[in-house]
């Protein structure tokens, strides 16, 4: 079956080729799921700066389903898609459809989620995922004042990570707990729950409900009394914002409010986020405008489709190979500069963050 996939796409790139342009210019975009806001907002404008830029689009959400994804690639690819830009639900699942579309020609693109333990990768354009686990964790640092010797806490935190099918999530948890080692070391930050694992604090599919869920447990069995002198909980450091939803949840739920409520940390910027930022309830967020990362995905699909090599600024180790990638900077946001990031740059509109 795979050959005579194979050969069915050979013969649909031939046709094109040879200028009968039964699918020139067209890209496939396949996108995790439209359950997050962030995955949403990339489709659309993935899409949209294709299309301006003259291509033809197909562009798939997968509802957080492998096999969803796996399908809906092998129809980009039989439909006749010259790039695949490919945004995975689990970056190591997708090796036989990919070494499909390799076989056949076509570049594969990973979007902001490395595609591991296999070959047929070309690019990867990504933010720099290791760096925004940094940034957290520096803004914790920072609002702590941690690296001041006179400074000795101890201040409580817990980590909650994202999801263990995502190569992101790890280089998020490694960055933010590396740069708040040296404090935890040093015992100016403790952990009452001792859970400072990746594979513990990780939230499957970044489910805003299972972080909630956890953050109960933890407050039940860590921090009874946390509002009523016994220990309380300072800094709750989250990977992103579907998952500091979840615990902000579960916090307001047990009583806290803007007043009391621990140092939260996020990423993405997502509107319910960004709206308990404005209201006190959420610290900050790692801003990644994914407009820059959608334009800097065209320029790579138009610079591959004309035979110019695609800028690169970095490489990643996918297990298998070197991908050459494009790394976008990101930044944060809290409450005194949210305006001018996310509403004096187009990105929201006043009237959707009331």
């Amino acid at each position: 079956m795979k050959k005579v996939l194979a050969v069915v796409l050979a013969l649909v790139l031939t046709l094109s080729l040879a200028g009968m342009a039964v699918a020139e210019g067209k890209v496939g975009v396949a996108m995790p799921t439209q359950s997050l806001q962030r995955w949403n907002q990339d489709g659309e404008n993935m899409k949209a700066q294709l299309e301006a830029a003259g291509f033809t689009v197909d562009l798939q959400y997968a509802n957080n389903e492998v096999a969803t994804q796996v399908s809906q690639l092998e129809n980009m690819i039989l439909n006749g898609a010259q790039v695949l830009v490919v945004a995975s639900i689990d970056g190591s699942a997708l090796g036989t459809v990919l070494a499909t579309a390799k076989e056949a020609g076509i570049p594969i693109i990973a979007y902001d989620r490395l595609l591991t333990d296999t070959e047929a990768v070309d690019y990867y354009t990504t933010f720099d995922n290791y760096k925004v686990g940094q940034i957290q964790g520096q803004y914790i640092v920072d609002r702590f004042d941690l690296s001041n010797d006179a400074v000795t806490g101890p201040f409580t935190i817990e980590f909650t990570a994202g999801s263990p099918d995502d190569n992101n999530a790890g280089l998020f948890f490694a960055g933010a707990y590396d740069t708040l080692k040296p404090y935890l070391d040093a015992g100016k930050l403790v952990i009452p729950s001792g859970q400072d694992q990746f594979e513990v604090v990780a939230t499957p599919a970044w489910k805003s409900e299972t972080s909630q869920a956890r953050m109960d447990n933890i407050l039940s069995a860590f921090y009874p009394e946390a509002l009523t002198g016994g220990t309380t909980l300072d800094i709750a450091l989250c990977s992103n914002d579907s998952t500091a939803l979840g615990v902000t949840n579960s916090l307001v739920a047990a009583g806290f409010t803007a007043e009391n409520i621990p140092v939260i940390t996020g990423q993405d910027c997502d509107i319910a986020n960004t709206k308990n930022m404005i209201a006190g309830l959420q610290a900050m967020s790692v801003f990644k405008d994914t407009r820059t990362l959608a334009e800097q995905t065209v320029k790579m699909v138009s610079d591959i489709l004309s035979g110019v090599a695609p800028e690169t600024n970095g490489v990643y180790d996918n297990k298998v190979k070197e991908v050459a990638s494009y790394n976008c900077t990101p930044v944060f946001a809290d409450a005194s500069n949210y305006v001018e990031l996310l509403i004096d740059s187009g990105y929201y509109t006043e009237d959707q963050l009331k």
